[in-house]
């Protein structure tokens, strides 16, 4: 695909043309309405789907060259069996079209519940990005874990995250008794692993070091200060609309 300026992909197998003919004659024949996997969320348009990379490695290497369109960052790796695919889709009568994803790895030493996040430029200020580190926590959640995203993570990467964990951790702290929680119970809670939380509350400065531990440092006024600085909510994820279950190795 060198000599061509433009690619054409199938929106649900997600299979590569080199031009719209090749693609229209495809279209005709192609019968996948949404994506190879188990559904494992719903909740009025939007679908989650679990792909396996082992199971669906064609999906799962076109996946990651459609992303590498749009991430300079990103390194392809053609060897997607280790890891799962987790595509979002919005749904209506035709089928479940893509417009976002993350992967994560079936076993990370690391602790890693994300390895790339893409928003596809079209579906971008939808709230989907957010989604997505929300939805990978879940998992973690569903895990009994503590999960980070793969580093190292690209500055934008970093607003994104250090976004999303100001918001939960300022929200979370809006309704306890701040004096008397540690960081552990914060970690608990959210499943953020307990070295995002520090840094995190340091660069908001609402956090010290006194005697041998971390003491939270911050009023109503300082809360609602910094909420309001850290940009929108984004889509919420309802738990109660993931039905999953952890990947076992070996199965």
């Amino acid at each position: 695909y060198n000599d061509v300026d433009q690619l054409y992909f199938c929106e649900f197998c997600l299979n590569i043309y080199k031009n719209k003919f090749r693609l229209r004659k495809h279209q005709k024949l192609c019968e996948q309405r949404h994506p190879p996997g188990d559904e494992i969320y719903r909740r009025d348009s939007i679908s989650m789907f679990e792909v396996d990379g082992h199971k669906s490695k064609v999906y799962c290497q076109n996946v990651c060259y459609l992303a590498k369109l749009f991430l300079d960052h990103k390194t392809l790796y053609y060897d997607v069996d280790p890891f799962l695919f987790y595509i979002m889709c919005e749904t209506d009568s035709k089928g479940c079209h893509i417009v976002g994803y993350f992967s994560k790895e079936k076993e990370s030493e690391d602790g890693y519940n994300l390895a790339c996040i893409l928003t596809l430029p079209p579906y971008q200020r939808k709230g989907y990005g957010k989604f997505l580190i929300s939805f990978s926590y879940e998992l973690s959640k569903k895990e009994g874990k503590v999960g980070t995203p793969e580093r190292p993570l690209s500055d934008l990467g970093l607003l994104s995250y250090r976004s999303y964990w100001t918001r939960v951790l300022l929200n979370m702290l809006k309704t306890l008794d701040y004096s008397s929680v540690s960081i552990i119970e914060l970690s608990d809670m959210t499943c953020f692993k307990t070295e995002d939380i520090i840094s995190t509350l340091q660069t908001l400065n609402l956090i010290r070091y006194a005697k041998g531990q971390h003491v939270l440092n911050m009023n109503p006024k300082l809360i609602e200060a910094h909420l309001a600085k850290c940009g929108s909510e984004g889509l919420p994820v309802d738990p109660s609309k993931l039905h999953w279950t952890p990947h076992i190795t070996g199965k």
